[in-house]
């Protein structure tokens, strides 16, 4: 009769775990499709992966608005600079085997460093806080240009800051990076990746910066013009040196298997994660970033990731041993992989709730929608008086810019005019009505708001020119 009982109990918690696990997937799917819609976003792969097993994983949309070919286990995401994350653990596992230190100078390894970079280290550059030039910064800098030859221009700019002091997202350092790699282990960066991560999925991945070349099955990202209404696909075109910091085209089945494996010892061992998920100490100290990874924290629950071309993104939980992957082709209005990786995650598990996340999504779904101003204000009243402590300037901020890159200006303005109620001591939101009322060519009420910000900031250069201008204007039409 107890084994009878023991039996039934585990068949009930059994059938309990199905229908909540049910549950959530429902859940999840609704999101995802109602996020698309809000985002009108052409093509997308989401993943779970919980306690190495993949858990949730749907195809959504069409690779491609040409000849509407679905989404499917066979595509390709470009990932952009999540591609940064093989390329860290490439680095750690180098460094797991003793044959780099974070310590290392870059020197060691690279030839013809300028004088300011001989005592910049692995660690800098991993943490971008490097100092040294961005060459996506200079024009001249052909897609073409090796490692070298793209070491040998920059040498020529200042340094960007002193070594160690702050972040500054920079590819040379990635570029850098690729050539330590190739420089100890004698093979191509690309290979060694391969070789090391995807080794048992190499036919479903690929590295190339030319959103150019033809490659089967692989999706290019379709950018927004806000002036035709219509998608149109990426031409950006770079080199090789670019492949360390965004090269590589992914499908969801292959990405998952390469957090399994992460999740596990296969690439590295949990002591080497470790360091490689410890905040950086920075000079300036305060930002916050790890060696390669973001830190996310939900009710002191962290988890680590990064994003790329705001298309894609990962996030690792080590408390919940489980990942969240996204894979898209384009949005509209607002980048929405942060805000979907999160809203999974409490779907998933309501002690990663992160509050302020779900509010900012709500927020700016309701202002995406075209004649919703007052729905969105009064939704945007709801969502902070269930939230008193949320501050959401950057927000409001944001996204009059972003209506107004989509040519919506009288509700960038509305936007702009409910920052500055919301924070009447913020010259930064003054100093944004007052770019509003320009670019709509109100110059005395742009005038007044920037004078209002000067007053509340006057280190506010921006404002003093834009004064200035306004002045001159002013005269001109007088």
């Amino acid at each position: 009769m107890k084994q009878v009982l023991l039996t039934a109990l585990a068949i009930n918690i059994s059938a309990t775990a199905f229908s909540q696990q049910t549950n959530q997937f429902k859940l999840i799917d609704n999101y995802v499709q109602e996020a698309i819609k809000t985002n009108q976003i052409p093509g997308l792969a989401i993943g779970v992966i919980k306690d190495d097993k993949v858990i949730f994983e749907q195809y959504y949309g069409t690779e491609n608005l040409e000849d509407a070919k679905k989404v499917s286990p066979s595509s390709m995401f470009r990932i952009y600079s999540t591609s940064k994350l093989m390329t860290d653990v490439g680095v750690f596992q180098l460094i797991e085997q003793g044959k780099l230190s974070l310590e290392d100078n870059v020197s060691k390894y690279v030839d013809n460093l300028p004088k300011d970079w001989q005592h910049v280290k692995v660690k800098n550059l991993l943490t971008h806080s490097s100092g040294m030039p961005d060459f996506v910064a200079f024009s001249d800098i052909l897609p073409e240009y090796s490692g070298p030859k793209t070491i040998e221009r920059l040498s020529k700019e200042r340094m960007d800051f002193k070594t160690g002091n702050e972040f500054r997202y920079n590819q040379t350092n990635y570029m850098l990076l690729s050539m330590i790699i190739e420089r100890i282990t004698g093979q191509s960066f690309e290979d060694f990746i391969l070789n090391n991560q995807f080794s048992d999925v190499k036919n479903q991945v690929v590295y190339s910066s030319n959103a150019l070349e033809k490659i089967p099955n692989r999706i290019i990202k379709y950018n927004y013009n806000s002036e035709t209404k219509k998608y149109v696909k990426s031409t950006d075109v770079e080199g090789k040196k670019a492949y360390p910091g965004n090269g590589i085209a992914v499908t969801l089945p292959a990405f998952l298997k390469w957090s399994s494996h992460l999740s596990t010892t296969d690439f590295l061992h949990q002591k080497t994660k470790d360091m490689m998920w410890q905040p950086f100490e920075y000079g300036n100290k305060k930002d916050v970033f790890a060696y390669g990874w973001e830190i996310n924290k939900a009710n002191d629950i962290p988890s680590y990731g990064f994003s790329g071309g705001n298309v894609s993104a990962y996030r690792f939980f080590p408390q919940n041993n489980m990942a969240i992957i996204m894979l898209s082709n384009g949005y509209n209005f607002f980048p929405a992989q942060y805000h979907m990786v999160n809203h999974i995650a409490a779907i998933m598990d309501k002690n990663l709730t992160d509050s302020y996340s779900l509010a900012e999504e709500s927020i700016i779904a309701e202002f995406a929608k075209k004649n919703n101003i007052q729905n969105a204000e009064k939704n945007y009243f709801t969502i902070k008086s269930k939230n008193p402590k949320l501050d959401f300037e950057n927000t409001l901020n944001n996204l009059g810019y972003i209506l107004m890159g989509n040519s919506r200006m009288d509700e960038a303005i509305k936007v702009f005019k409910l920052n500055v109620v919301e924070h009447p001591q913020s010259g930064s939101a003054f100093d944004s009505l007052g770019e509003g009322y320009f670019s709509a060519k109100n110059y005395d009420l742009s005038l007044e708001n920037y004078k209002k910000s000067l007053e509340l900031d006057p280190q506010n250069t921006n404002a003093k020119n834009m004064i200035e201008k306004i002045n001159g204007i002013q005269v001109q039409r007088n």
